[in-house]
């Protein structure tokens, strides 16, 4: 494992730690809206402050991206590390045990390292770039569905009425009749790494942001998947539109979109 990936590992189980001590007094926590519907509570300030303090020991000049804390040395170094101390925090809040930590490192733009851990499940999924991915070390790999047809999706459903839930009902109206079903679980970086375990076929979603994303497409894209923008690019990163699957389905899974919100 890359030393780096070492490090990662064990920022995302202290994280982990202090989130699963954490769960079972949610009653107890200071809780916050940043915006309608979006939450933040002492758990995830405290989960993130962590991973920072063991990155920036190993490596005091990289550069960071954090949910909460934001921008840390940008344009510093070569390195920047793409943090979520807590995906899916109104699971957390609400005692649902799907959550997860994501860390991914970049290396001069191009993602490095990646790693989404469950705390709950104890699921431990990790990727370098050039050298797959991993599930508990064991190698996982997206499915080898050919098209729509029987294929299970999963999605996030908007959760502020602005232009990205009109896209969502048109797509998943467009996906509905081949595909077998649609799940919503809560969390884009558990998503990403069960496409890239194979428990999912494939993946949309709008209006992400780069820490809900970064380390989950490193882990599709070294499990043999194709990660890309809702347009067809390779800038999903920035706008936060996202298709992930194997490489025929995404081409499916595009189209289909296309034609749903042209």
């Amino acid at each position: 494992m890359h030393p780096m990936l070492n490090i990662a590992v064990r920022a995302a189980r202290s994280a982990g730690d202090i989130i699963d001590r954490n769960r079972h007094r949610i009653t107890d926590l200071t809780i916050e809206s940043k915006q309608r519907n979006d939450y933040v509570s002492d758990v995830d300030r405290q989960a993130e402050a962590s991973i920072i303090n063991t990155l920036t020991r190993a490596y005091p000049d990289h550069a960071i991206l954090a949910e909460e804390s934001g921008d840390q040395g940008q344009g510093e170094s070569d390195y920047r590390w793409i943090i979520d101390p807590l995906d899916g925090t109104t699971n957390f809040l609400h005692g649902i045990p799907h959550f997860a930590v994501s860390i991914a490192l970049e290396h001069q733009g191009k993602l490095l390292l990646g790693l989404v851990y469950n705390p709950v499940t104890e699921e431990l999924f990790v990727a370098e770039r050039g050298n797959g991915a991993f599930l508990n070390n064991r190698r996982i790999r997206v499915t080898k569905r050919r098209g729509l047809e029987g294929a299970l999706l999963a999605t996030g459903i908007p959760f502020n009425q602005d232009r990205n839930f009109k896209r969502f009902i048109d797509t998943t109206s467009a996906f509905y009749g081949p595909i077998s079903g649609v799940r919503r679980f809560g969390s884009a970086a558990l998503d990403l790494a069960y496409v890239a375990c194979g428990r999912f076929d494939g993946y949309w979603e709008y209006g992400l942001k780069p820490w809900d994303v970064a380390a989950g497409a490193l882990l599709v894209r070294e499990a043999g998947g194709v990660v890309i923008d809702t347009d067809g690019s390779d800038s999903y990163l920035k706008t936060g539109n996202v298709i992930a699957a194997n490489p025929k389905l995404t081409h499916q899974m595009l189209q289909t979109i296309k034609q749903a919100t042209d």
